[in-house]
């Protein structure tokens, strides 16, 4: 497989980016940029074979500057909260940037999302491979954080994402992808009609800055219970805010689990979410608010899209009873995402 690159414009301090595209046998296409390790398109067909663009994005890098939805980034070195920008860890006690109310968000004031990585192109796998090297200190963070992300495009309309990292101090690394998805390719201005499934029977409450209470809760009987097919748009609206909230998915550390599954009936695209990380972050785009014009002169409004982000838990760094995010002097983090494309023929109620 080839993979095409172009350039994609130049940052504010003078430092040019690059588009990359990849594309499988099937018509399945992803373009990514080094900046943020974005991804600004996915190009996959419908149940009629007409193909659309799925993601939020925009065409030109200078509309990624600033990023304020994170659209398609990669972010860390920790995405989600951590509770008043500090943990202590091994005695010491670390802040951060508070960027998201009292709290620290997705790796601060100029996380991973606004970054220039360094790309290798991997044709025979048909991936992408960028890199970054995060400065000891970098947003307050302790120790040089050498990061990966590997995107792969496969014949089975998988898009795989492996995050690698290492470090030579102890600190927590939480990556993730911030994609937004709109499976009707923009047809509908809204995904209330996209019918999703969550392999989660518990979540991870929150308080009024979405900082968890250090509860798992279980969704039985809730709101929160996404475990049957329904409309996103079924409760949306009864759970304050919307949602955004972790799930937790259960499976063993490091073992593949199917985390979700979205079927969105215009257009019959399915999307599938497998990840070996603990929890799943379901948003439904509650900040968007109609200021952003992205691709085809889409306006992104609130409830536009929808993002998956499979993740540990919020500030987890504060949170004994979570699983541990803390990365180690010898270890490497390790972790593999897959959204998968597929379609199916719309249901027909009689």
């Amino acid at each position: 497989m080839t993979i095409q690159k172009s350039a994609f414009g130049t940052t504010p301090d003078g430092v040019e980016t690059s588009l990359y595209t990849l594309q499988n046998r099937h018509g399945l296409r992803v373009k990514i940029t080094n900046y943020g390790a974005i991804v600004t398109s996915i190009l996959t067909p419908d149940v009629q074979g007409k193909p659309g663009d799925v993601v939020l994005g925009f065409e030109r890098l200078a509309d990624y500057i600033p990023n304020g939805p994170y659209l398609g980034a990669v972010v860390g070195r920790y995405g989600n909260r951590i509770a008043h920008g500090r943990f202590t860890l091994d005695g010491q006690e670390y802040r951060l940037a508070t960027n998201n109310g009292p709290n620290h968000l997705h790796g601060g004031n100029e996380g991973f999302n606004t970054k220039v990585w360094q790309a290798e192109e991997l044709p025979e796998e048909n991936a992408l491979k960028l890199s970054y090297r995060s400065p000891d200190g970098e947003e307050g963070y302790p120790g040089n954080l050498e990061v990966t992300v590997v995107y792969a495009l496969t014949d089975d309309n998988g898009l795989e994402i492996d995050y690698t990292a290492t470090t030579d101090k102890a600190t927590p690394v939480n990556l993730t992808n911030h994609s937004y998805f709109n499976l009707s390719a923009g047809k509908a201005d809204s995904i209330r009609d996209h019918v999703i499934q969550l392999n989660a029977t518990r979540y991870v409450p929150v308080d009024d800055s979405s900082i968890p209470t250090g509860e798992l809760a279980d969704v039985a009987g809730t709101v929160m219970d996404l475990r049957q097919p329904q409309r996103i748009g079924q409760n949306l609206d009864q759970v304050p805010g919307g949602y955004d909230h972790t799930y937790v998915l259960g499976q063993q550390p490091g073992q593949m689990a199917r985390a979700a599954e979205v079927y969105e009936p215009l257009s019959g695209r399915v999307l599938e979410v497998f990840t070996t990380q603990p929890g799943v972050q379901f948003y439904t785009g509650n900040f968007l608010d109609g200021s952003l014009t992205g691709k085809h002169g889409h306006t992104y409004t609130k409830h536009y899209g929808f993002c998956l982000e499979t993740q540990h838990f919020p500030d987890s760094p504060n949170q004994p009873n979570f699983p541990s995010t803390i990365l180690r002097p010898g270890q490497t983090y390790r972790q593999r995402t897959i959204y998968r494309f597929s379609t199916r023929a719309p249901q027909h109620e009689a």
